[in-house]
């Protein structure tokens, strides 16, 4: 069975949450204390605590959106959403947070009434939820309203509810969060928070019983999720939400997005440790997003129209088409007959279009003497082939960028190249785990060069092309090759937060403390901050819920 046609476990002891494993005293601390301050706040013991991880990903930056594969692993630290019912009449949501900055919150789903054209050409009049969340001043609470959304859409639409009664309704919820995923590193907070408060709501609405006929696969938490983050103000593209829901304990994801949601397991090679580090460069997707994350995926999708002409790819009159699609049809691949491209046979095709960018440059005289590639919206909107007004409606209705100048040509080389290492990466570690069946582990030292050798390159890409590193990331990098890692790259968006570096795994502790020594913004902390900072991670297991 494909992970993304699982149900969403379900557990009632500790030790099932740790894939079998005994769990430390700090985890058992950890849970048991979060319980306890529940009870202490609330009056009343937690029916549910819901986890979610962050992620690391360890190739393939910023090619979700593009529907490209990609290949990330769950990480130890999580969010953590004790969660109950009281017994107010209304569907009031209280929710507090361990942390003393962050204030209670108190608020109530509303409905508005919405105007939506009928097919006669006349307007209907039906009620949705609403739930204030301001995207320009982010607060945390906001991630989980957005948890709360998915779940009122999904089994408790608005207008249904109103006219069955306040019992058909959703129940009042008290939450208690405690974060160990710290926010804005790279290891994808964000997602993290916002699977665990729609786990927490399903929970205690019921919708997880194993009784209930209508209960959802992690593939389709998946999709929940990524659509209560765009609330936000973030146009994800899938892969963190992927990650946290869906990960394996013992292996990497291989996530695919196209034509439908995949997620296969990826054995790494024996003796690899991969270590993270903070740059302490706190990296906001939602603060940035106009002049960051969102216009990367503007500039990418219009590439991709523009790339279609070029190849003679057939594009509806108004498709908002994405590179991945582009490079399927270029070869024939026609998912409605169910011909999909094989892994080879994408890698071939990734090869040849790489090769014929240029399209993508700047055809301004001046531009191209000065050096740049990058085009004005004007340019932009010639080379797409599409009027002024329906360019704008296809490409910027519905997300907001700020920008000069569009990188057409950078970030598609950069999405193409990182899609092809993407899959050399996966290739790579099969190739490992059938010598260590075939031969004992023996020298995976071959396996783990390889590795490195295209992360090495993935940064290199992620600075140059797609310019969403940052100098603390550049010089964390350097540091790690330095230090003894084979490979070593920025994780997440990038512009700041964390890199990933394989590591053998008996020379673990003394990279992670040459790394400590040497990096400037390490010295002068406290060992509990420096612990949180750089950690040595396996791949762990994905979101669940524990009953009490």
């Amino acid at each position: 069975m494909d992970y993304a046609d699982q149900q969403i476990p379900v557990f009632t002891a500790l030790n099932d949450v740790f894939g079998g494993l005994v769990p430390s005293l700090a985890n058992i601390e950890r849970w048991n204390g979060l319980a306890e301050e529940f009870e202490r706040r609330y009056g009343r013991k937690p029916s549910y605590i819901a986890r979610a991880p962050g992620r690391v990903n360890l190739i393939g930056e910023h090619i979700d959106y593009s529907l490209f594969g990609v290949l990330p692993a769950a990480v130890e630290p999580d969010i953590l959403i004790a969660c109950g019912t009281h017994g107010e009449e209304s569907c009031t949501v209280v929710v507090d947070n361990l942390h003393p900055k962050y204030d209670r919150k108190i608020f109530e789903p509303a409905t508005t009434s919405v105007s939506k054209p009928t097919i006669s050409g006349d307007a209907a009049h039906t009620e949705e939820w609403h739930l204030d969340i301001n995207k320009k001043e982010l607060r945390w609470e906001s991630y989980v309203k957005a948890g709360y959304y998915g779940v009122l859409e999904r089994f408790f639409p608005a207008a249904t509810t109103l006219s069955s009664g306040a019992n058909q309704g959703p129940v009042p919820v008290d939450l208690l969060v405690t974060g160990a995923v710290p926010a804005g590193s790279g290891l994808s907070s964000s997602a993290a928070m916002v699977v665990a408060s729609t786990l927490a709501f399903l929970a205690v609405n019921g919708k997880l019983d194993p009784s209930n006929v209508d209960k959802i696969t992690k593939g389709e938490l998946v999709q929940m999720s990524m659509e209560n983050e765009k609330r936000v103000g973030v146009n994800s593209g899938g892969m963190d939400q992927a990650a946290s829901v869906m990960s394996d304990p013992a292996s990497a994801l291989y996530i695919s997005f196209y034509p439908e949601l995949k997620a296969s397991p990826v054995p790494l090679p024996h003796g690899v440790v991969f270590v993270c580090a903070n740059s302490l460069v706190v990296s906001d997707k939602a603060v940035s997003a106009k002049r960051c994350y969102n216009l990367r995926v503007v500039e990418t999708l219009v590439a991709a129209r523009v790339l279609a002409r070029s190849l003679n790819v057939p594009l509806g009159a108004e498709e908002r088409v994405t590179l991945r699609e582009v490079v399927g049809r270029s070869v024939g691949e026609d998912i409605q007959g169910g011909k999909v491209l094989s892994a080879d046979a994408l890698a071939e095709a990734l090869q040849s279009i790489a090769k014929k960018l240029d399209v993508l440059r700047s055809r301004d005289g001046a531009a191209v003497a000065a050096g740049r590639s990058g085009v004005t919206l004007e340019e932009m909107i010639e080379m797409s082939g599409l009027q002024r007004d329906v360019f704008q409606k296809v490409y910027l209705s519905w997300i907001e960028v700020e920008a000069t100048e569009f990188e057409l040509y950078k970030r598609t080389k950069h999405v193409l190249l990182e899609a092809l290492r993407v899959l050399q990466f996966r290739q790579i570690c099969l190739d490992a785990s059938t010598a260590a069946d075939s031969a004992g582990t023996g020298d995976m030292g071959v396996y783990q060069k390889k590795l490195g050798k295209l992360m090495n390159e993935s940064q290199e890409s992620c600075a140059e092309l797609f310019e969403c590193s940052c100098p603390e990331l550049d010089q964390l990098t350097k540091l790690a090759r330095s230090a003894g890692a084979f490979g070593s790259r920025l994780t997440g968006a990038g512009w700041g937060g964390c890199t990933v570096s394989i590591v053998a795994e008996d020379e673990v502790d003394g990279f992670i403390a040459k790394i400590k020594e040497e990096y400037p913004p390490y010295k002068g902390l406290e060992d509990g901050a420096l612990k949180e900072a750089i950690f040595a991670t396996r791949p762990g297991r994905g979101a669940c819920v524990l009953k009490l």
